[in-house]
């Protein structure tokens, strides 16, 4: 009985010390609320309201968010990335180091063209998936160039290696491509490759609805890493909205009809005129009536007495 009130005054913040001072006085078989109340005479606080007491500068959150301490940060994420507008970025290190060195040669700066063009744009939270046997020297049957700038991304928490080990000789590498969908799909990002992931969309019907709206392909066009303008195709989101958590809706244009006051097809025209802004859309018959002041009724019963016999 002692034990488990000393557990539970505890757990409220009260000191060890005047707990027992308390129990001491009025007995171990003492009510919980006649404890309570005896501590509270005594001037005893909690030790949480000790601490705010002294705090000196409190640390304002904004409602419904949750505050993270920085050991419980997944992958190195940024503070801001959360509050961010644009959407987190996972890159295919495999795919656009082979792309960039031409399929022959892994060429490590092609990664560092992808992600400062990422950084130029403002993305926080970018991400590159590598195989942990790249890390070994390079050798005919697998050249690497550039192999320092791996490891300067690894310092600046951007690069991740995917595990690898070597067995008898023979290494074993685990899949990278389900590390880079699985953490794109948590993160609710975008998939850097011109990889279609087609065994992982048959794997999953929930990855592979987002490998086909999220991935983005892209070309390197001398040393430059060009997206483009179009991901989803023609008739789809502009390449910012695409990065962008909350796509911004471009104004309607309207385009000018070629013919201007020639045109004939009346209210059925879908190109603008500005002559009618201020109109009526009538059709072609009705404004050459409005022109000669024919009443409309007349017009109809003069179409009518010749269509009779």
């Amino acid at each position: 009985v002692h034990q488990s009130k000393m557990d539970f005054f505890c757990k409220l913040g009260y000191s060890k010390q005047d707990i027992c001072k308390v129990l001491e006085n009025l007995g171990q078989e003492a009510l919980e609320d006649d404890v309570l109340k005896e501590l509270i005479r005594m001037g005893s606080k909690p030790q949480a309201l000790e601490n705010q007491g002294q705090t000196s500068q409190l640390k304002l959150v904004a409602r419904g968010s949750c505050s993270t301490t920085p050991g419980l940060k997944w992958l190195g994420e940024d503070e801001g990335d959360s509050s961010d507008s644009l959407r987190p970025i996972v890159i295919d290190g495999s795919n656009v180091a082979m792309s960039h060195g031409n399929k022959e040669v892994f060429s490590c700066w092609g990664i560092q063209l992808a992600v400062d063009w990422f950084r130029e744009r403002g993305h926080t939270y970018i991400k590159v998936f590598v195989p942990l046997w790249r890390k070994e020297p390079p050798r005919q049957d697998s050249p690497i160039a550039d192999q320092h700038i791996l490891e300067e991304l690894e310092k600046q928490s951007i690069l991740i290696y995917t595990p690898s080990r070597k067995v008898k000789g023979k290494r074993v590498v685990c899949y990278d491509d389900r590390y880079i969908v699985k953490v794109a799909y948590q993160k609710d990002g975008i998939i850097v490759s011109n990889d279609h992931y087609r065994d992982l969309q048959n794997e999953n019907p929930e990855w592979k609805w987002f490998i086909e709206q999220r991935l983005l392909m892209y070309s390197f066009v001398s040393n430059r890493f060009m997206p483009p303008d179009d991901p989803l195709g023609r008739h789809g989101p502009t390449l910012s909205n695409f990065l962008s958590k909350k796509p911004v809706l471009p104004e309607k244009k309207w385009q000018l009809c070629p013919y201007g006051k020639k045109c004939t097809y009346g209210n059925k025209c879908k190109f603008y005129h500005p002559e009618r802004q201020h109109q009526a859309q009538l059709s072609v018959a009705d404004e050459l009536r409005a022109k000669t002041k024919v009443p409309l009724a007349l017009g109809k019963e003069e179409e009518r007495c010749q269509c009779a016999p």
